[in-house]
């Protein structure tokens, strides 16, 4: 739907508070989303807010220029927003004052529905029959001026979104799957969707080709220079130096500045006039008597891949669990990662309740994190699973997990 004017962007408080009164004159849900500039900035931040109601109109909102944003709020707490893939973008709208209490997540939906694509250009042409192109999705959004062309690209995101949420609530009704819908929406509002990792360096593309204490040591303290720089910088790390580099760095093990300098591998903007920070990071891991673990914090459990040898009941659980689950997902066509996390079913396959009935399986499930409608689905089947697995496993096995 081609707009007959060109698209502008709100960028004073003025108009902004203009957009208030003209959304307030629609009806209806609010269709919201944000565009970042993720791959250019180091923040999440969000650089161009788009809302679209019916009767209130499509508003391109510029929140750099803007500032707090609580008023648009606390003037529509009770509406529903429609977002799709609304993971990605609550945090950054929560960053400016927008905190929805009551969402249409399309994305979700349509997994729920069992559609096989779940991009929105995806889903608008299956629903809509509506091709939307996404040429400019991964645009440097910070830009100033915004091209027309992105504007018009970033307002027909929301203007198609409330559509689309009708569609998909049409069949969620037809297919008597609202009330899990509800719960898996609530569940996004709840979900901590800023969880601070103990030793974030450890994401480094290519870790697993370093070898021993001290590389690690080396690669975590050129990961952290490059963090500092790039939150300094306000630029995206891998565009200062790639993964790639820092890891070539360190299994180059060059002995002097020079000879990192000289290393082909080692590329990236800020490579060559950041030199001395890189070295004076190398040489902080050489020295360190601060030296990371092979492996990282937490909870997590051995790979399944690792169970049978050592730990072959838990193996034969899960083995048999998981087609219990898959079966379920079938018949209610849902993909089985959103009928129950897979890491759900590792944890109790791994280390069952006791006694591993399905009321025990079901408050286990619920600890972890799992929905009701989830642990409605999935505790009985789990149980039974178990129950034939130590049923099959050979006489006299004392195995333990």
């Amino acid at each position: 739907m081609a707009a007959e004017e060109p698209r502008t962007v709100v960028d004073d408080r003025a108009a902004y508070h203009r957009v208030l009164e003209t959304l307030a004159g629609g009806d209806g849900p609010i269709a919201i989303d944000a565009e970042r500039a993720s791959g250019y900035r180091y923040s999440q931040r969000a650089y161009l807010i788009q809302l679209f109601r019916r009767g209130g109109g499509t508003h391109l909102l510029d929140p750099p220029a803007l500032g707090e944003l609580g008023e648009l709020h606390r003037e529509f707490i009770d509406e529903e927003w429609v977002l799709h893939a609304a993971t990605q973008d609550l945090t950054c709208l929560r960053e400016v004052g927008i905190d929805p209490q009551r969402i249409f997540d399309t994305e979700l939906a349509a997994r729920l529905l069992g559609m096989p694509r779940v991009g929105l250009g995806t889903v608008v042409e299956e629903l809509l029959g509506i091709h939307l192109a996404k040429a400019h999705s991964a645009a440097d959004w910070s830009t100033r001026p915004l091209p027309q062309a992105w504007l018009d690209y970033a307002a027909l995101d929301v203007e198609l979104l409330v559509d689309v949420r009708d569609r998909l609530a049409e069949q969620l009704d037809a297919t008597g799957k609202v009330p899990i819908a509800e719960q898996e929406f609530q569940a996004v509002l709840e979900r901590d969707l800023t969880p601070v990792r103990a030793e974030p360096w450890r994401r480094l593309s290519g870790l697993h080709t370093v070898r021993g204490s001290r590389g690690l040591a080396i690669a975590r303290e050129l990961w952290l220079a490059r963090d500092a720089y790039a939150r300094e910088t306000d630029t995206a790390p891998g565009r200062l130096v790639p993964d790639a580099s820092l890891v070539a760095a360190v299994r180059a093990a060059p002995e002097s500045k020079r000879a990192l300098a000289s290393l082909k591998e080692f590329n990236g903007r800020a490579s060559r006039s950041q030199l001395d920070r890189w070295w004076a990071a190398i040489e902080r891991g050489r020295t360190t008597d601060d030296l990371p673990a092979p492996r990282g914090p937490g909870d997590a459990i051995p790979p399944p891949r690792a169970w049978a040898e050592r730990h072959p009941e838990a193996a034969a659980r899960l083995a048999a669990a998981k087609p219990a689950v898959a079966a379920v997902a079938e018949e209610l066509e849902l993909p089985v990662e959103n009928l129950l996390t897979p890491d759900y079913l590792r944890r109790i396959a791994w280390e069952p309740p006791a006694p591993a009935d399905a009321a025990q399986i079901a408050e286990a499930l619920r600890t972890l994190g799992a929905r009701d409608w989830q642990v409605a689905a999935t505790a009985q089947p789990i149980a039974d699973s178990f129950v034939e697995a130590a049923q099959a496993a050979p006489e006299g096995d004392d195995a333990t997990s």
